[in-house]
């Protein structure tokens, strides 16, 4: 008897084993699409262990979109490298960026000039434009100045100009106050002076006495201390200090356009004031440093997201596509 259940038992023992090996002796098939999405995994996580540094210097005015970007990439993207942003203006950072080992990025709120680009060739430096976004020249005064809400383009060169024969607000309208004004702007570093020097005052001379200074900041707290003050910068630094200033609705010939995200475009209503902001990146840095292209991407592909938030109207889905393809081949 005990024989016979210990046969029975092997016997069932075996029938469990010939059901777990499947009887067949063909090797087992390989699932494509589990070892594509393996492949994908290791380079997402290949890319999260990047790590090193970004460097990125320039414009004032872009300052406030690309500061705002570097921290979304190292906090959602890229924790082990370190983007460090600076603004020492368009002009003083292309003296930074187009130098052997300068910096990566240059911000500008001008397109580079024909003598950079000379520089750049000199130093054996390969450059790419990317425009990041749309902004609007914003002139600004007191917020207890309410005269002046309202002006044409030609008052408000007039007012910059020298050949302008202005020097008081009656100057522009008799029923204006007979009170001087006090025209202020950013200082020649920046790249909003030389876009308002060459394109809107067409490489005329400034009024004398006119108050030019390195930070925008400045130029916030003494529009806001002066009633007789005005001054130009980009959109952005308006948005944020509506609590202390506000802007000069412009006539353009069709009535007051007043500067907004709706209305800043090439083709738009603020069409006149409106201007592209770029970065400028070092090609060969791109190359070598795996970190320094990777903030590129980030850059080019999540700019219009936080565009608006910082005073920007966007880019056009086009160009962005534009700028992917360049990156792509640098691979």
């Amino acid at each position: 008897m005990k024989k016979f259940l210990m046969l029975l038992v092997m016997a069932a023992l075996m029938v469990v084993v010939a059901a777990c090996g499947g009887g067949s002796n063909e090797p087992a098939e390989t699932d494509n699409t589990g070892s594509e999405d393996t492949t994908e995994d290791n380079a997402a996580e290949a890319a999260e262990d990047l790590d090193g540094s970004v460097v990125v210097d320039g414009s004032g005015t872009v300052y406030p979109l690309m500061s705002v970007l570097a921290e979304e990439y190292m906090i959602n993207e890229q924790p082990n490298v370190s983007v460090e942003v600076s603004r020492s203006g368009t002009s003083a950072g292309f003296g930074k960026f187009l130098v052997p080992n300068g910096t990566d990025f240059n911000d500008a709120s001008r397109e580079i000039k024909d003598e950079e680009l000379e520089e750049a060739e000199a130093n054996g430096i390969e450059v790419q434009e990317f425009k990041v976004a749309l902004d609007g020249l914003t002139f600004v005064i007191h917020p207890e100045n309410d005269w002046a809400k309202e002006l044409t383009q030609e008052e408000l060169i007039s007012i910059f100009s020298a050949d302008g024969g202005v020097e008081k607000w009656s100057d522009i309208r008799p029923e204006f106050p007979d009170e001087e004004i006090k025209p202020m702007g950013p200082n020649e570093n920046h790249g909003t002076y030389e876009f308002f020097y060459e394109n809107i005052l067409d490489k005329g001379d400034l009024v004398d006495g006119v108050n030019l200074q390195q930070e925008y900041s400045t130029l916030v707290n003494l529009v806001a201390e002066d009633k007789n003050a005005i001054a130009f910068f980009g959109f952005g630094y308006y948005v944020n200090n509506q609590d202390q200033i506000q802007a000069v609705n412009v006539d353009f010939g069709e009535g007051p356009v007043e500067p907004s995200l709706d209305t800043i475009a090439e083709d738009g209503d603020y069409a006149p004031f409106t201007r592209p902001v770029f970065t400028y990146l070092n090609v060969d840095m791109a190359k070598e440093k795996p970190q320094v292209l990777d903030f590129a991407r980030y850059v080019v592909n999540n700019v219009n997201e936080f565009a608006g938030e910082t005073g920007f109207a966007p880019l056009p889905e086009s160009e962005i596509e534009e700028y992917n393809s360049f990156l792509d081949g640098l691979n």
